[in-house]
């Protein structure tokens, strides 16, 4: 039988954001993207997650998914086979002000949003998460604002929430059991691959690749690559990306 791979979007992302993988690792593992309903905290999408999920299963998220991906860790980790953390980050806002910063920055995305429609606000999100080099890339762009238009605008303030209130998970990354695959795209804007370097590092199990090319929407700006990536993680024995 093969494994079970849960697979957690990020902000304003769906099944449509892990499409190439869910068809390319099907052969290695029976791949499902999971949801939060209206889950407006990182401790309640994970309670969400976990309560959906088969026994055993291995765990890849990206961004906003990668911090859920590490409170299902944190709270089952005898369940998690293997964890993907894809574009993501594990601490907190630096400061008071930071978090400040950051709130007034989302309001003022939840007020387009409620002024413009979520797909001019998808297309306004996803065009600065991309690599520079996607800027003119009309399809890429065309498919990214189909997928966060199928968001409601409830939805959306729900992870708005959920980002705002995440917690520090710099203790738990050395208590990870499992083998663990960190992600970075080589031009990520919001979370650069140094980034990854520093959370791989403190992981006891972890390997890093660096998506070449790829901003933030990695899965679907350089598909294949991850889902090479991911192969090497999935497979059985101890075959991981170096």
């Amino acid at each position: 039988m093969k494994p079970a791979l849960l697979l957690l979007p990020g902000m304003l992302c769906d099944e449509a954001f892990w499409r190439a993988q869910v068809e390319g690792l099907a052969d290695l593992c029976t791949p499902r993207v999971m949801s939060y309903g209206l889950a407006d905290s990182i401790g309640k999408m994970a309670e969400h997650v976990l309560g959906e999920a088969p026994a055993l299963f291995a765990l890849a998220g990206h961004s906003m998914g990668g911090r859920v991906a590490l409170e299902m860790v944190k709270r089952a980790p005898e369940r998690v086979l293997r964890l993907g953390l894809f574009c993501t980050d594990y601490r907190s806002h630096e400061s008071d002000a930071a978090r400040a910063e950051e709130t007034f920055a989302r309001e003022r995305l939840m007020a387009h949003a409620s002024e413009h429609g979520m797909a001019s606000l998808a297309r306004l999100w996803f065009t600065g998460l991309i690599a520079p080099e996607q800027a003119g890339n009309r399809k890429l762009l065309d498919e990214m604002t189909a997928m966060g238009a199928t968001h409601s605008p409830e939805q959306f303030a729900a992870e708005v929430r959920a980002g705002l209130s995440r917690e520090d998970q710099s203790e738990l990354l050395a208590a990870i059991p499992c083998p663990v695959l960190v992600c970075a795209g080589e031009k990520d804007p919001l979370r650069p691959a140094g980034l990854h370097a520093e959370m791989a590092a403190q992981i006891p199990d972890a390997r890093l690749v660096v998506i070449p090319g790829a901003g933030h929407m990695v899965a679907m700006e350089c598909p294949d690559a991850l889902t090479a990536a991911m192969r090497s993680w999935l497979a059985p024995g101890d075959a991981r990306p170096h």
